[in-house]
């Protein structure tokens, strides 16, 4: 049995393989075990083996924290280096799982030590883990470790696609990436798949040479945020296991003295709380599923931070959202009220926008329908451009971004910014005009 555990805010997945004998093989598993291991429980399973495809980039491996939690053998390529203890797994290598057969095939292009896994019944192949090399309706991005490599890991790229192309069609493609994460290149919309789907819809499989398959992956390639540039070298030394994390309970002036050291205050209440009254300087990022992206895209890793939170929010989500991008410089949480003034961002209507629009969504969002003379400016990009102190309405897909975007704008002095309540279709509807396409 293979169990699919997705992480919908980075756009991932692991797997569970249920080996038949109270022992299971882990895929591709982050620092956030709990559905992993929720999974397992019901189901009476120890983590036997953990194999990583590659050294990933988004976020930080469990499989160091399963080897200390389950005795797990960690299963990698030999060609990443890794600095702990490992198997170190080079091209066709197999190992014994108990009735099952794990195989490495090589296919580098996503990272250039980047591995398939296999998962053979003898002779039978059962389906095979591509990580970031096939994914559904498209291929991982190749440009993380450099411009230099760019192009040459995005032609190995195409090799390695076209080898995992010769699996038989009715193969089962079980990617790391999918829908939602920023290391794709292409707009895939799955989890899993076939080789013979893929051969048969894929875009980057029905490219005519090696040429064209790299101008179509790497024009497909969008912003990604900052913290990818570091994680895979974190990944390479180990994570820290670690035990069960707690949000440090912090005064009002602890917190104020936190905050005149240097820190920042991060609040994670809903876009409608922020607007109502938080603490001068916050930064807005929503408690959702997407949290962990944006908290490393804007925060620095070496700023100290205090979480500011409604009682109904889980903690633990908080925690290991943080954790799972190394984010790990969490001071605490306010507990408590704030006995200081309060700052506001006004939220309005679709109806009732006046002044300079901005737009903070991706790239590709904003192309696809945005309103007429906005202003774009992607989020994760917004505190590198100067934008002027004018009345301006922050704008995304329904105003979460705009938000945090809003906030970044009041804490670097702008006093006349409010957020749509809403985004584009909204704004369509309200006023009956069409929007613009295109860049």
């Amino acid at each position: 049995m293979i169990i699919t555990i997705p992480d919908d805010g980075l756009g991932n997945s692991s797997y569970l393989v249920d080996l038949g004998d109270g022992r299971a093989l882990a895929v591709d598993a982050s620092r956030d075990l709990r559905a992993l291991k929720a999974h397992a429980a019901r189901r009476g399973l120890r983590v036997a083996f953990a194999a990583d495809t590659h050294l990933h980039a988004d976020f930080l491996s469990g499989s160091l924290q399963l080897a200390r939690d389950d005795g797990a053998r960690v299963l990698a390529s030999a060609a990443g280096e890794r600095l702990f203890d490992h198997r170190g797994l080079r091209d066709g290598d197999e190992v014994d799982l108990g009735g099952l057969t794990l195989r490495a095939w090589a296919t580098p292009g996503h990272t250039g030590e980047h591995l398939a896994f296999l998962l053979l019944d003898g002779t039978s192949v059962q389906g095979v883990f591509t990580g970031g090399s096939l994914i559904v309706g498209g291929a991982a991005r190749t440009d993380l470790t450099g411009s230099e490599r760019t192009e040459p890991l995005a032609r190995a790229q195409y090799t390695s696609l076209r080898r995992l192309a010769t699996l038989p069609d009715a193969t089962p493609v079980w990617p790391t990436h999918g829908a939602g994460s920023f290391c794709l290149a292409g707009p895939a919309a799955g989890r899993v798949s076939t080789v013979g789907a893929e051969k048969a819809a894929n875009p980057l499989l029905q490219a005519a040479d090696e040429d064209a398959f790299v101008k179509e992956l790497l024009d497909g390639a969008g912003s990604f945020p900052p913290y990818f540039l570091r994680l895979a070298e974190a990944n390479r030394h180990g994570p820290s296991p670690v035990g069960e994390p707690a949000l440090t309970p912090l005064t009002a002036a602890r917190t104020r003295r936190l905050l005149d050291g240097g820190a920042m205050v991060v609040d994670v209440r809903p876009k409608e709380h922020v607007a109502r009254g938080h603490i001068p300087g916050a930064i807005s990022i929503p408690l959702r599923a997407q949290f962990a992206t944006w908290l490393g895209w804007l925060v620095d890793p070496a700023t100290p931070y205090v979480i500011v939170r409604d009682p109904d929010q889980d903690p633990a989500e908080i925690l290991w959202q943080a954790l799972k991008i190394g984010q790990e410089n969490l001071a605490g949480e306010l507990a408590g009220a704030w006995d200081g003034p309060l700052a506001r961002i006004p939220l309005v209507a679709p109806a009732e926008i006046s002044g300079t629009v901005l737009d903070v969504r991706q790239s590709s969002e904003f192309a696809s329908g945005h309103l007429p003379g906005a202003v774009h400016v992607e989020l994760g990009e917004l505190r590198g451009h100067a934008v002027p102190d004018e009345p301006t309405v922050v704008m995304c897909g329904h105003g979460e971004r705009a938000m945090t975007g809003a906030s970044l704008l009041a804490r670097a002095g702008h006093r006349q910014v409010s957020v749509l309540n809403g985004g584009a279709a909204d704004w369509a509807a309200a006023t009956g005009r069409e929007l613009e396409a295109g860049p």
